[in-house]
């Protein structure tokens, strides 16, 4: 579909489908009234506050995000060790608990994030803005300050409070483009004196991070989002992969540390924490199959080093057909969910990280459970009784695990919707695609380009999991997210599949 209405088409798509799964679209009028009288930032001072202004801070995050809810900068130290602080954007120094603000992040517990529309979990007056990390601004954060040895590992932590300022406004893309030395220096870096030595110092001990975790088993998956381009009017003219990169690994690496460091500061206190966690597989035989089915082998018992070699030369031997395998190990693995860890307690910890305590703690302008970890912390900070009773963390826990669930399908919803949109004037066009499921309900198929996932209203007999066919697009339905394909001809490549390599 091309026309003017596509847009608004999208926006009520995702509209109905936020509130089908019980999200609010909307923010009530007392929030709105509530977000009226916030006229500033924090300007919140104290002898707990450091001024860290000087620092050369940097955000990096995707191309089009305004929501900036870390910063990091790093140092360098004598004995070779690299001091990283990653600073969290103060969310509740302007959105008190239990406020009409509040109350609505407490329902929605996240931002959703759709082709057609955002969705955010507080006003974009905030989240954009007086909470929001920005270039040239002075804001208050939570700071998580890390000591990294050369090896990767974590030897010591602290966390406080301080106000900081964002030098550099980066993307994604463009840094790693730069980092892997396929394109210049970003203006954002070459326009701050010292920025280039900080950008590579961070990516050679974020490096040296990632490593440790995949020494500990930790998983490399990938996923298959495509990510909608848009016109000046709001149409969909191209789909795009939303791929992993150098930079956006960094980030990773250093969220997925100041993560443990918030849980472990929590759990010295003796306090309950709210930790993310990705059980240990009860499906690990399927998991035993779909490995045997490629002639490699893994142990009767779940184990995230042998799992993590097994992905890492899949994706090695065929790049292809890896995020369909990811896709089937993430099913196969279950889904994270949130869980309160009492004190004394053994946290069944993050299967897929190789991390026994995490707590998410590094977005609190976008995911709810990251402001409640930061009302803790700054709770634990300055010795007062905890920001939350475990009776409240443990209904939080099991209602932010639903909304969660509830946000993807509508994320997804739309995905398929736009998708089907963006193909509305392409019926009878032939595409390359791949089976990437077949069971007695049907065949399904992904279109190598663009991106888009349908199903074949034929089941020929003659092709499995993971071959390379062409199919013609016969019929879909925008509202309901559906595109169909028939076969065509018989011609068909053979993927690298069970025992062929």
């Amino acid at each position: 579909m091309n026309d003017k209405n596509a847009p608004n088409q999208l926006k009520s798509i995702a509209r109905r489908a936020m509130m089908e799964r019980g999200l609010e679209p909307d923010f009530s009028t007392t929030a709105l009234e509530q977000l009226r009288l916030i006229t500033g930032p924090s300007r919140e001072t104290g002898p707990a506050i450091r001024d860290q202004r000087s620092l050369l801070w940097c955000s990096i995050d995707n191309d089009t995000s305004k929501d900036l809810d870390q910063l990091s900068v790093s140092e360098k130290l004598p004995d070779g060790k690299v001091k990283v602080l990653v600073a969290i954007a103060d969310v509740d120094a302007v959105v008190k608990k239990g406020s009409p603000l509040d109350k609505h992040a407490s329902n929605n517990t996240t931002s959703v994030y759709t082709m057609a529309q955002i969705f955010p979990m507080l006003p974009e007056k905030l989240s954009t803005d007086l909470t929001s990390l920005n270039k040239n601004e002075d804001r208050i954060a939570l700071v998580i300050e890390m000591v990294v040895a050369p090896d990767g590992t974590v030897t010591d932590s602290d966390i406080y409070r301080a106000v900081v300022n964002n030098k550099s406004k980066l993307a994604y893309n463009s840094v790693a483009a730069w980092l892997d030395g396929h394109e210049k220096m970003p203006d954002q870096i070459a326009q701050v004196p010292g920025m280039e030595e900080q950008l590579r110092t961070q990516d050679q001990i974020a490096q040296a991070m990632r490593q440790v975790r995949y020494l500990h088993g930790s998983l490399e998956l990938e996923s298959l989002e495509p990510e909608a381009i848009l016109s000046s009017d709001g149409k969909i003219t191209d789909l795009r992969l939303n791929t992993k990169n150098r930079a956006k690994e960094l980030i990773e690496d250093f969220m997925i540390a100041a993560n443990g460091v918030s849980a472990r500061f929590l759990e010295k206190k003796q306090w309950p924490t709210l930790q993310r966690v990705v059980r240990s597989p009860e499906r690990w035989d399927r998991i035993q199959k779909v490995a045997e089915e490629f002639g490699e082998h893994l142990p009767a018992q779940p184990d995230s080093k042998a799992l993590s070699a097994f992905l890492t030369k899949r994706r090695q031997i065929d790049p292809l057909r890896f995020p369909d395998l990811s896709l089937t190990i993430v099913k196969l693995m279950g889904s994270g969910e949130y869980v309160v860890q009492v004190p004394g307690q053994t946290s069944p910890g993050h299967f897929g990280l190789a991390v026994r305590e995490y707590s998410h703690s590094t977005a609190p302008n976008r995911r709810f459970p990251d402001l409640i970890t930061q009302r803790m912390l700054k709770a634990a900070l300055t010795d007062s009784k905890p920001a939350y009773s475990v009776a409240e963390m443990n209904w939080l826990a099991t209602h932010c695990t639903d909304r969660e669930d509830a946000a993807n399908k509508v994320e997804r919803q739309v995905r398929k919707s736009a998708a089907a949109q963006f193909l509305s004037d392409r019926i009878g066009q032939v595409f390359d695609a791949l089976i990437t499921g077949k069971n007695d309900k049907g065949t399904w198929v992904r279109v190598i380009t663009p991106p888009v996932e349908g199903k074949l209203t034929d089941t020929p007999a003659d092709v499995d999991v993971g071959d390379q066919i062409k199919v013609k697009l016969t019929s879909l339905n925008v509202e309901r997210g559906f595109i169909d394909f028939t076969r065509v001809g018989t011609e068909k490549k053979i993927a690298v599949r069970p025992n062929s390599h």
